[in-house]
């Protein structure tokens, strides 16, 4: 009886209105089902907070349905984000084992009244977190208080906190539990969770990496952009977190192993009359640019890692070259030669098309102003000339 008074389509409202979070598609939903189906259904709450429960009680449940789980204590209201075998797919990638995890139950479908309580205690939450905020600082804690979550029954807290080291925060619980009447849990994240949670818009143009699927953090040093080429820009490498983006790890293995057998690049060329050193690298292609000073103004040439390597081991056994030239410029123009099949072979061929027709537009108004001054001019003449002849008719 309780199924019929609840919506056939709730409104996800468990992500703060970001529903891409951590999301995870089926990709087992066009399969035909097999005769078992498990009944551990997964459960996002605020953010990126999921957890795995049991329905035990056999309800009926779908992607995007909000539902009342087992909390302790009480009760708590999340979403439904994943059902079916792919669960315990899901599980084992977070390296749960189903046969010895402690599941908590399902206990039905939120009802409109529990939907209710639950946006009430949304609504406290910024307050809560700015009030805790003063409230630390009050207690000279050196921690940050970067979000507050709410549980759905409104009987527990959490807080989550940043901080650089430990924190006593046993007087804070005190006082928070004082103050808001509620049961108080901390947990401490670190800088890039914290960016995880809010949220927001990489450089790159899409959502960050840590609030639509990342959900394990590996530390990330500036020797990933150092194997990839990349300047050390602080401004350049740094997320929103502060941290060093996490993307600088993404292709590293690939760049590694293309290196593997790469010369050193503190290793100078010698020939018989100047000195060259090492200027940039393009790794896939294998190709290294030296030039004859430290800077790149001197001459700078172009050779392929295994000439390199050549020119190293010669100098290794005392002979050097006359001279170094680049051996393959030619071919690299031709490989990034482009073929005109529109006709694009200036910049300002426009612009000449323009100067065309403007010219023609020009001579054409002259000829009309022309046409049209002679046509005047022979109706004057033709005015004058009646007008004397008139003039002359009456005294003939």
């Amino acid at each position: 009886m309780e199924e019929e008074t609840i919506p056939q389509e709730s409104k996800c409202t468990t992500c703060s209105s970001r529903c891409g979070k951590l999301e995870v598609f089926d990709w087992l939903s066009d399969l035909p089902q097999p005769g078992y189906v498990t009944d551990i259904v997964e459960v996002q709450f605020k953010n990126t907070r999921k957890g795995f429960f049991r329905n035990s009680n056999q309800v009926k449940l779908k992607k995007g349905d909000v539902v009342a789980v087992e909390a302790s204590p009480g009760h708590d209201i999340g979403e439904v984000t994943l059902t079916g075998e792919l669960v315990i797919l899901q599980m084992k990638k977070n390296g749960l084992d189903p046969a010895t995890y402690e599941f908590k139950r399902v206990y039905r479908k939120a009802k409109p009244v529990d939907i209710d309580k639950w946006e009430e205690s949304k609504a406290m939450e910024h307050e809560t977190m700015l009030e805790s905020r003063r409230i630390a600082e009050r207690l000279n804690l050196n921690m940050k208080i970067g979000d507050v979550e709410y549980q759905g029954d409104r009987t527990k807290a959490i807080f989550y906190y940043i901080a650089d080291e430990r924190v006593d925060f046993r007087e804070l619980i005190k006082v928070l539990a004082d103050r808001f009447k509620v049961r108080i849990e901390m947990r401490q994240i670190g800088a890039r969770q914290e960016a995880g949670r809010i949220g927001g818009i990489g450089p790159c143009g899409r959502e960050l990496c840590c609030s639509t699927w990342m959900t394990n953090f590996v530390s990330v040093t500036t020797n990933s952009a150092r194997y990839q080429e990349i300047s050390l820009n602080p401004q350049k490498l740094a997320g929103q977190c502060g941290k060093l983006k996490c993307c600088l790890n993404y292709e590293l293995d690939s760049y590694i192993d293309a290196q593997k057998d790469f010369p050193r690049t503190d290793v100078p060329l010698r020939t018989e009359n100047e000195t060259y050193y090492h200027f940039k690298t393009d790794i896939f292609k294998r190709l290294m640019w030296f030039s004859s000073g430290r800077e790149s103004t001197g001459n700078v040439v172009m050779l392929t890692v295994d000439r390199v390597k050549e020119i190293i081991e010669l100098n290794k056994a005392g002979t050097k070259l006359d001279k170094l030239a680049s051996e393959i410029s030619a071919t690299i123009a031709k490989e990034i030669d482009y073929t005109n099949v529109v006709g694009e072979d200036s910049i300002t061929r426009f612009d000449e098309t323009n100067q065309k027709s403007n010219k023609r537009r020009k001579n054409k108004r002259r000829k009309n102003t022309n046409k049209s001054g002679n046509g005047n001019n022979q109706n004057r003449r033709r005015r004058n000339d009646k007008s004397s002849n008139s003039s002359e008719g009456p005294n003939v």
